[in-house]
């Protein structure tokens, strides 16, 4: 993400020009955006007149500037693009203005926000902004018989392939050089800057050597790491490792399972642990909160108007923050987060035990 201007207004407020340049940066701006701000950038619309009559125009769209007041956010994930909708505030048109309009928001495409930014959201601009210069990851996990490749994104991590067939003896069994070859072909599409192979045994140091053999550039790029499982426990096993922070500086999800794993122990165990709302906001007003989990869908939620909780999400966030706790927004679309959500989408790490 480029952060390109900041501008503070009155009342608190600020405005924010950025130019989203992934996938995961329209996965941010999703989490930043609420009902009540103004988003401003350039789009196309079929001109509409007051008498609510459509010139005919034969289908196109004029290209104009418009600025709307934020009432809903999509985020299209395999479309590459997040929908902002709301009623135009501003426009290079001005019969345009009070009518619905949808902004497509698109990677490279420069919008500007205003609104009176929370901590989180700051910390998520800045996130994605130094994300920027990570690079892109690729786990691949093989044994005999079968390849997994996912990729490692900031929302959580995505299969981009599974290679299944039998190996080794038998009437239908194929070639491992096969299993290998095609393994190769999928990583080299993948153009990752950083690629993890990892599986049980012995069967991934074979994999290795063909790719070798065959596919040099692939094999520059390529660390090996011993799972005992493949496909997305395989996958989860080589984050909780941290063999991504080895090419990628703590990622997000890295994070997000070393919490879930100390909060899921410390329950277990009866320890320094809180969850649900109402013990959050306990713990909070006492001080005790060392470390809030919450969960990214459920803090968007809560800030709207189809909350659920009898408490105020955003009071516990800033009481947190002021008593020195720290505050970490998980993602829904990886397992912690999934985790996080059958607790009730919020917990904390405590410093002391609460009775």
């Amino acid at each position: 993400m480029q952060i390109k201007d900041r501008e503070p207004l009155d009342g608190g407020r600020e405005r924010v020009t950025v130019v989203p340049e992934s996938v995961d940066d329209l996965w941010h701006l999703q989490y930043v955006l609420e009902p009540g701000d103004r988003v401003a950038g350039d789009t196309t619309r079929r001109i509409q007149r007051n008498d609510d009559q459509m010139r005919d125009t034969g289908g196109e769209r004029e290209p104009m500037w418009v600025a709307i007041a934020v009432e809903d956010i999509e985020f299209h994930k395999f479309a590459n693009r997040l929908r902002v909708g709301g009623e135009i505030v501003a426009c290079s048109r001005e019969d345009q203005l009070g009518f619905h309009h949808t902004l497509n928001v698109e990677g490279r495409e420069e919008i500007s926000i205003e609104k009176r930014f929370k901590p989180d959201q700051e910390a998520r601009l800045e996130e994605a902004e130094e994300a920027t210069e990570n690079p892109d990851v690729a786990i691949a996990t093989v044994e005999e018989g079968q390849a997994h490749v996912h990729t490692v994104a900031q929302y959580g991590t995505e299969e981009r392939a599974a290679i299944t067939g039998p190996t080794g003896k038998g009437e239908y069994a194929r070639e491992r050089s096969e299993l290998f070859a095609e393994l190769g072909d999928v990583l080299k599409r993948q153009d990752a800057d950083a690629i993890i192979l990892a599986g049980p045994g012995f069967t991934k140091q074979d994999a290795r050597k063909y790719i070798e053999d065959n596919e040099p550039e692939v094999a520059e790029r390529l660390t090996m790491v011993d799972t005992a499982s493949v496909g997305d426990r395989g996958v989860h096993e080589v984050l909780k490792r941290g063999a991504v922070a080895d090419v990628q500086q703590e990622t997000r999800i890295e994070r997000e399972a070393e919490f879930i794993d100390e909060l899921t122990e410390r329950i277990a165990q009866g320890a320094k642990a809180a969850y649900g709302p109402e013990e959050v906001k306990q713990a909070a007003e006492f001080g005790a909160i060392e470390r809030l989990l919450i969960l990214d869908d459920r803090l968007r939620k809560e800030r709207g108007p189809e909350g659920e909780w009898a408490i105020d999400v955003d009071d516990i966030v800033r009481t947190t923050e002021q008593k020195g706790g720290d505050v970490t927004v998980f993602s829904s679309e990886f397992p912690p987060g999934q985790q996080l959500s059958n607790l009730g989408g919020i917990a904390a790490l405590l410093r002391y035990r609460l009775e």
